[in-house]
């Protein structure tokens, strides 16, 4: 069989899976041979079942992109609605130079979604921290949203919010220990859940994030073929990719880079705790 057609037999069945949801109590056992989401003894499923998954994504200017597109990807594949979200809906710039538009802003947003999402950057994450209009509108969503999350440097923006005080959760490695200053319990995790509060770590933990959050949102079977339409496999070509497997020298030289902008992070989000009260 092709990729292309296993790919589209795979969705389609995914797309069934969905309708099956619709079944009457009388059918649950049918609908469960249907939907990977309904199997017994599943776990993490708790989304209302006849409802489309909605995620509300913000986006900002110098995010990284890896942090939205990684996650995103995930979201899509729960054959959720997926908007994104900032101020306006010009387009922001990221890392790479690949500019990204808002969906909807924060005065048309609909404020029904399952997920209430923050991508990182550590630029942006700082300005973020102090930007009053970005965290009343994060505020605001949160009242109504199942799960509040970030990726990388966004739980830097999740603390400001208010959402981290005495919850556990985690950040890029270079800013974790700063969420203390929002009350939060810095934890090395790579995905960390506490509550409703889901925190992934540095960029490429968004596709690890972005599975978590599906198996609460689909169940763990339906994850289960998502990592295999992906082919999510990971081996990385070397051993160095947190500080505990780096060499001092390595971990030494991406501090004395990042210096100036995490001191900068550090100041800002030690303002904000302050104004905070915390």
């Amino acid at each position: 069989m092709k990729r292309r057609d296993f790919n589209i037999g795979l969705l389609s069945a995914m797309s069934g899976a969905l309708l099956a949801q619709n079944a009457s109590a009388s059918d649950t056992a049918s609908a469960s041979a249907s939907d990977p989401s309904q199997a017994a003894g599943h776990k993490h499923s708790d989304a209302t079942p006849t409802k489309r998954p909605t995620y509300n994504m913000l986006v900002h200017p110098n995010m990284i992109l890896l942090d939205l597109v990684a996650p995103m990807t995930a979201f899509k594949l729960t054959m959720g609605d997926v908007r994104l979200v900032w101020k306006d809906t010009n387009p922001v710039p990221t890392d790479v130079g690949v500019p990204v538009s808002a969906t909807h802003t924060f005065d048309n947003c609909p404020g029904d979604a399952d997920v209430l999402f923050v991508p990182g950057g550590l630029t942006g994450s700082t300005a973020l921290v102090e930007d009053d209009e970005t965290l009343d509108f994060l505020r605001q969503q949160a009242k109504s949203a199942k799960y509040v999350t970030s990726v990388c440097t966004g739980s830097m923006v999740l603390g400001a919010a208010g959402f981290l005080n005495g919850k556990r959760a985690t950040s890029h490695w270079y800013t974790r220990d700063l969420l203390s200053y929002f009350g939060a319990i810095p934890t090395s995790q790579r995905v960390v859940e506490d509550g409703n509060i889901i925190t992934g770590a540095g960029a490429t933990a968004g596709l690890d994030f972005g599975l978590t959050i599906a198996a609460r949102i689909k169940g763990d079977e339906w994850v289960k073929k998502m990592m295999l339409t992906l082919e999510y496999a990971p081996e990385p070509p070397f051993k160095g990719g947190t500080p505990e497997t780096a060499t001092p020298e390595n971990v030494k030289d991406i501090l004395t880079i990042r210096g100036p902008k995490i001191e900068k992070a550090s100041q800002a989000i030690q303002r904000a705790a302050k104004k905070m009260g915390v």
